[in-house]
């Protein structure tokens, strides 16, 4: 029996295989470097500094000023029901915009999707709000929803029902946020399912219509199966820009009327910058963070099961 010969390399061939890999391993992590140091500078540093900060009485306006009081923040954070009233307000916007927005923007990208005249026209329509600043949307809508000049008004003096109050009634104001909200940021989310849609393949549909399936039968066994992946991904960055909500009530209603569309993240910044709370308002960031990482936890759960 002979011995099977055994192949070694010239040491010069493996020091240079070594220096190689180390050149590899080097260059590697100079392109990681910079993204980890805005990581850890604009991230993490912040919330361990939000989580230390939670346990102090601190005024932003006397750093030198810091006392330690424990769990003293977080006591007074769930005895007070302007904490709840946002929490609710949150998870109301959530739950609301998500499901509909979503909805929405499929089916713009179904109907994008088909071979209709001037479609590009209608992706720009659809969307140009998109990439508008949320806060000049924001003062658009202010007017639209003015109760008395107001361009919606008038079309509903049109078809016979009065005057409605929009942002100025409790019970109307979140849900004037919703619509204005959906009618924003729903062609961001259509054009991730447009690229989803674009994806599949043809012949699916070719082979499903020569079985005899129709339109709605395709949609349920083909284009939504094929389209899972992209929908977690959509319902779960729209969750996380639902729950996060500031900008269109800090400028439309600064929380009001009688706090309806006070939200978690507009209580934050009022506690901090505008009362100077900051230990205060560290500890609301803090559960509000543990509320994102819990929603975003569900999320991935229910699609795991499903």
């Amino acid at each position: 029996m002979m011995e099977a010969t055994r192949v070694v390399q010239p040491k010069s061939e493996t020091v240079s295989l070594g220096r190689q890999k180390r050149r590899e391993r080097l260059v590697g992590y100079s392109f990681i470097t910079p993204a980890t140091l805005l990581l850890l500078l604009f991230l993490i540093l912040p919330f361990l500094l939000a989580i230390s900060f939670g346990f102090t009485k601190f005024n932003l306006l006397r750093p030198d000023k810091i006392q330690f009081i424990g769990l003293e923040n977080y006591k007074t954070l769930f005895q007070d029901s302007l904490f709840y009233k946002s929490l609710w307000n949150t998870l109301y916007f959530t739950a609301i915009v998500v499901p509909v927005q979503c909805t929405v923007a499929l089916i713009l990208a179904l109907l994008i999707n088909n071979k209709l005249k001037l479609r590009n026209i209608y992706r720009i329509a659809y969307f140009s709000p998109v990439v508008t600043s949320m806060t000049v949307i924001s003062i658009l809508w202010i007017s639209l929803y003015n109760p008395n000049e107001g361009l919606i008004n008038s079309a509903l003096n049109f078809l016979g029902i009065s005057n409605q109050p929009f942002l100025r009634s409790a019970s109307q104001a979140m849900n004037s946020i919703i619509f204005m909200s959906v009618w924003q940021a729903a062609g961001y989310q259509m054009m991730i399912f447009l690229a989803g849609l674009q994806g599949i393949p043809k012949d699916l549909y070719e082979a499903s219509a020569i079985d005899g399936a129709n339109k709605f039968k395709q949609l349920r066994y083909i284009t939504i199966p094929s389209l899972y992946n992209v929908i977690v991904f959509v319902v779960t960055i729209t969750t996380i820009q639902a729950v996060k909500l500031f900008i269109q009530p800090y400028i439309m209603t600064n929380g009001g009327p009688e706090n309806s569309t006070r939200t978690l993240a507009l209580l934050i910044y009022q506690q901090g910058f505008q009362f100077r709370n900051a230990g205060y308002a560290s500890a609301i960031s803090v559960i509000f963070f543990l509320l994102v990482v819990l929603i975003s936890f569900s999320i991935k759960r229910f699609f795991k099961d499903r």
